[in-house]
């Protein structure tokens, strides 16, 4: 069987190209992508493959502005020439399902989310991006306007939906009016082991963009001088966070893998506080036997049990995360129960999984 593969933008190695990967290790495939970045793919399994990009990959700084071009992302998707495909599955958190297919075509796509920035955080986009007012202001909103049309347009294309989360399971069903099977992605649970000695300090990773809140995990911390706070990861927000640090707050920055697994192993406690569609963050440090404090709301309470893993909550303020703290220091946590949940999300779950609802899915066609 020909395979396409066809994800948004292969940039950085995210969740979303970790999902990714798992698909080109089940299904042999020529992959399709809007924009490529050779340097970020260094050490990849992506470096070595066939891959097939748009006319923005040619575009000025198409691999580091490749956002810039937003507008022209519908007709870049719908130029791929995929006829010669029996199996299309995509991999979309933005347009990537929008390419064309024929009637004899079978097209899953897996949805990492419908996309943020055109719906459900429309307003906060606008306002991140100073567009709420003004001629560039009319410009976003009228294009963000088509651009939903667009969205809601073409997700009849996909034959099947697959959701990272029953959380963007009902976001699908409300936006596309799709029935979505849920299958969570893979988390890689040995190289992220389980360790039983902890350290007395927190642990917080992420990039550094606004939803992910880590402003708020640090403000929280400086309200408790008596524990020590550890931030990796960098971004736009970098600025604001190292000035809301205080001194038992330690910004480690950008860091390879083997030096997140080795806080990730050591830390009592990891800090969530994004509302996330799925979060693999957080079940990497379960994977390592570390109990999660998390915003209870989104894939979070898909991945964390509450007071066997971690605990919740329930609002994203200083107040409610240092409330949550205090019941965590009160609890304790089983290191192995923790690894054992962990385990649920091993990478051969996800084949498996998604390997029979393609079978499915094309006995159904037939």
């Amino acid at each position: 069987m020909r395979v396409a593969l066809v994800h948004d933008w292969l940039t950085t190695m995210g969740g979303a190209e970790k999902v990714l990967e798992a698909l080109t290790e089940t299904f042999p495939a020529k992959l399709f992508t809007l924009v490529q970045d050779p340097k970020k793919l260094e050490g990849t399994p992506f470096k070595e493959m066939d891959i097939k990009t748009s006319f923005i990959q040619k575009l000025p700084r198409a691999t580091s502005k490749y956002r810039s071009y937003l507008p022209l992302f519908p007709m870049a998707i719908e130029q791929f020439d995929l006829s010669d495909y029996e199996l299309v599955i995509s991999s979309s958190h933005s347009i990537a399902k929008g390419v064309l297919t024929h009637a004899d075509q079978v097209h899953i796509c897996y949805c990492h989310t419908p996309m943020r920035y055109a719906w459900d955080l429309y307003q906060q986009y606008l306002r991140e991006s100073k567009l709420k007012s003004g001629f560039k202001g009319v410009l976003a909103k009228f294009f963000l306007h088509y651009l939903r049309m667009w969205d809601a347009h073409c997700s009849s294309r996909v034959d099947a939906y697959v959701a990272n989360s029953a959380y963007v399971a009902r976001r699908i069903q409300k936006l596309y009016e799709k029935e979505a099977t849920v299958i969570y992605p893979p988390v890689d649970v040995d190289y992220f082991s389980l360790s039983e000695e902890k350290e007395d300090f927190y642990l917080t990773a992420s990039r550094m963009v606004p939803y992910k809140k880590i402003d708020l995990i640090v403000e929280a911390f400086g309200e408790m001088p008596g524990k020590k706070l550890v931030v990796i990861g960098d971004g736009p927000e970098m600025d604001k966070v190292k000035a809301k640090a205080k001194g038992n707050i330690e910004i480690l920055g950008y860091q390879e893998d083997s030096v997140l697994r080795s806080y990730l192993q050591r830390a009592k406690g990891f800090v969530f506080a994004a509302l996330e569609d799925f979060g693999i963050l957080p079940v990497e440090a379960q994977g390592c036997g570390t109990p999660v404090i998390a915003f209870g709301k989104g894939g979070a309470r898909e991945t964390v049990v509450e007071n066997e893993t971690g605990v919740f909550f329930e609002e994203q303020s200083v107040s409610s995360l240092i409330k949550a703290i205090e019941a965590f220091e009160k609890r304790e946590f089983d290191p192995k129960k923790i690894r054992a949940h962990a385990e649920k999300f091993r990478p051969e779950i996800f084949k498996e999984k998604f390997q029979a609802l393609v079978t499915a899915t094309l006995e159904g066609a037939r």
